[in-house]
């Protein structure tokens, strides 16, 4: 059963039946506003990045990945390819996150989007993070991505190591900037 996170609201990532989860998919979905023109509406491109911000447990940004890295050093993670129109149902975009892979001193990761172009979430509709169980496609929680507006930046979401086993957390905070690299300074006040 998937729960409909707001904003701040924090889940313990576990499998429905109890066990632990141990590989997730961070899915980013959204829709183009259509332009109202003279003859009728049309369909526009919008480009949404999703990047995962790794840190350590002293809070040091460790490694990314983003469309131009689409691979963690350690491998545990994996972004699966840059949807430049946010075109089609479902997922837009999506990263893999194998959490028993990851190195021992990773303690949160930072899910982030941005508009390498600049375009702004007054033309998205539609924006949604979801956490799934990738073994089973079976989703955990959904965040709608709230806050249509000049921004073209969000902090999704964070997961963060809880002793043993680990925990999402919906931020949903608006910013701005190209890649998340811009986003640090926000991102960091959610560490």
């Amino acid at each position: 059963m998937s729960v409909n996170l707001t904003k701040g609201q924090r889940i313990s990532m576990v499998k429905n039946n109890g066990g632990t989860l141990t590989r997730v998919r961070m899915g980013l979905g959204w829709d183009a506003v259509k332009k109202r023109g003279l003859f009728g509406s049309k369909s526009q491109e919008i480009d949404l990045d999703a990047s995962c911000m790794i840190y350590d447990q002293a809070g040091r940004l460790v490694d990314a990945v983003w469309w131009k890295q689409l691979k963690s050093r350690d491998g545990a993670i994996v972004h699966t390819g840059d949807n430049r129109t946010g075109a089609g149902e479902g997922d837009d975009e999506s990263i893999i996150v194998d959490l028993q892979a990851l190195n021992g001193q990773v303690s949160t990761l930072m899910f982030v989007v941005n508009s390498f172009t600049g375009q702004n979430f007054s033309q998205i509709e539609n924006a949604t993070c979801r956490l799934v169980d990738s073994t089973n496609e079976a989703e955990i929680a959904r965040y709608v991505l709230t806050g249509s507006g000049t921004h073209n930046s969000q902090v999704m979401a964070k997961v963060s190591r809880e002793g043993s086993g680990w925990s999402m957390t919906a931020i949903g905070a608006i910013a701005n900037g190209r890649t998340f690299k811009d986003l640090e300074p926000v991102v960091r006040q959610y560490l």
